[in-house]
């Protein structure tokens, strides 16, 4: 994608959806860590269905933890891999209780040090609690990134520092949002939704897919 290009992909998308949101339900800052180190190669609509019940019985470390292992995968046990995501929720507990006050701490060293919680989990909670301009690149983005020839690159790093670099600063702090949605709603694996897509003369992939 030329550069020249970019601040028109993102005024497209900035019009149709000035205020994007995660698709995560959650109402602290707690429950928006919770909720992302459990989604984890889940879907949204899978972890929200878990919290809804989860979060009105224990949504603070002190109350996950008087869940105890069992208690809460009674919880969570519909999200995969929902063992060790208990093991490590119960842990990272354990550290925000002792060493943060039972609060989410706001930097990235602090946050990647939690078990459970990688560089995709931290720039989510950095972007979407604390307001920085990180890109959070899921499955969804890697593959905007390469398939738009916005950010191609072979890693999630990779596409990550690419977008970093070429995204306008003006739509950083939205821009994680607005290509996630574009993913996993037009953008997708198998069939791209060219004919739909607000975005498509912007987008290097070729051949444009038609509606059948």
């Amino acid at each position: 994608m030329k550069k020249s290009d970019i601040s028109a992909f993102f005024a497209i998308l900035q019009a149709a959806n000035p205020h994007p949101r995660t698709e995560l339900e959650y109402s602290s800052h707690f429950e928006l860590l919770t909720a992302v180190l459990l989604s984890a190669q889940a879907t949204d609509v899978g972890v929200n269905k878990a919290t809804r019940k989860l979060f009105p019985v224990a949504n603070t470390p002190r109350a996950i933890l008087d869940l105890g292992q069992e208690g809460l995968e009674g919880y969570i046990q519909t999200i995969g891999l929902y063992r060790s995501k208990a093991r490590h929720l119960l842990q990272t507990c354990r550290i925000l209780l002792e060493q943060y006050g039972g609060e989410v701490p706001a930097t990235r060293e602090a946050l990647e040090a939690l078990p459970g919680v990688g560089r995709k989990t931290a720039n989510v909670v950095l972007n979407v609690a604390f307001g920085q301009p990180t890109m959070a690149v899921d499955t969804h983005i890697f593959r905007v990134g390469n398939r738009t020839g916005l950010a191609p690159g072979a890693t999630p790093l990779a596409v990550e520092q690419g977008l970093l670099k070429r995204i306008p600063k003006e739509y950083l702090q939205h821009a994680h949002h607005w290509l996630i949605l574009l993913g996993r709603y037009v953008c997708q694996a198998r069939k791209p939704r060219c004919w739909e897509c607000s975005v498509a003369a912007y987008c290097d992939f070729k051949p444009k897919t038609e509606q059948t």
